[in-house]
């Protein structure tokens, strides 16, 4: 475990060495997908599949906190500084969104003035 990994990051780190849940890189993918098979199960069930606005409920915490842990995780068994990685990704998403549009300022009708 690096110094440069988040506290975050140490503390998933710690509970995996606890619990023995390090495993291969392709085991851990397929453990992610599940878990976000069933962050989608538990959003289609809530929406009666898509027909009603998605509101989260009581279990939605927990269940993107399991999805979050094992990002971590992988991340972890892959050597990778899992917030620094988040940092660059933001920042990259942040300088590549252009700037919005000035706003006329008689648009879409003159003030007035």
């Amino acid at each position: 475990m690096s110094d440069a990994v988040s506290p975050l990051g140490q503390l998933v780190a710690r509970s995996a060495d606890t619990a023995d849940l390090h495993a291969p890189v392709p085991t851990l993918l397929l453990e992610l997908q599940t878990l976000l098979g069933t962050l989608t199960a538990t959003v289609a069930a809530g929406t009666g599949r898509g027909r009603t606005p998605f509101r989260p409920g009581p279990d939605w915490p927990a269940r993107l906190g399991e999805l979050a842990y094992g990002v971590f995780l992988l991340a972890d068994q892959t050597g990778v500084d899992l917030e620094a990685a988040v940092a660059r990704t933001a920042n990259s998403v942040s300088a590549q969104t252009p700037p919005p549009a000035p706003v006329e300022a008689d648009w879409p009708l003159p003030t007035g003035d």
